[in-house]
């Protein structure tokens, strides 16, 4: 099994190092002069995931629908927004009374990739599409320090919070994934 988030360096490779580049034209992303980590996180993580970047410098399992990166505004710490495919709960399963020969759907899937149904789908059948919505605070302990400012390293630190944002939330979700089908 596969890790729930990846980078993918060696699309970037062969396209000259387009998240480096794509961060220096969008600078005004990033605020400096914060003492903690958390903003400048948030940004790198926006500039690296679609639809900012597509495909997205970070990648991720074919049953995450969308991933964010926040700041908690109750307290300034990070945390992450993840929505994931889900089968549907056992008690549906259970029993099919409820679907009463409607052609009831479920996710529809595009070259292995889960996808929203079109208009033109709603149009024909109903959908019932189960996810888990992932909300949990990530640690900071590694990230680096805010840039001080735009000539400071900036596209060096986004690079490596990804690294460590990469690596905390597969921390926390490659054992939610290993149980879903």
């Amino acid at each position: 099994m596969g890790n729930a988030f990846w980078i993918d360096q060696d699309f970037d490779r062969d396209r000259d190092g387009r998240y480096a580049v794509h961060v220096r034209k969008n600078l005004a992303e990033f605020e400096f002069g914060d003492i903690a980590p958390v903003r400048f996180a948030c940004a790198a993580w926006r500039l690296a995931t679609p639809p900012a970047l597509s495909p997205g410098y970070v990648r991720w399992d074919r049953r995450i629908l969308e991933a964010t990166c926040v700041r908690n505004t109750w307290d300034g710490t990070l945390n992450a927004r993840v929505r994931v495919v889900s089968p549907l709960p056992e008690e549906l399963t259970r029993s099919r009374a409820w679907w009463r020969d409607r052609g009831w759907q479920g996710w529809p899937e595009t070259f292995g990739q889960y996808v929203e149904p079109t208009q033109q789908d709603l149009a024909r059948s109903p959908f019932l599409r189960a996810t888990l919505l992932v909300e949990v605070p990530v640690p900071l302990a590694d990230l680096p320090p805010e840039p001080e400012g735009p000539h400071d390293g900036v596209e060096q630190s986004a690079e490596r919070a990804l690294v460590v944002l990469v690596r905390e939330l597969n921390d926390l979700l490659n054992p939610i994934l290993a149980q879903l089908p």
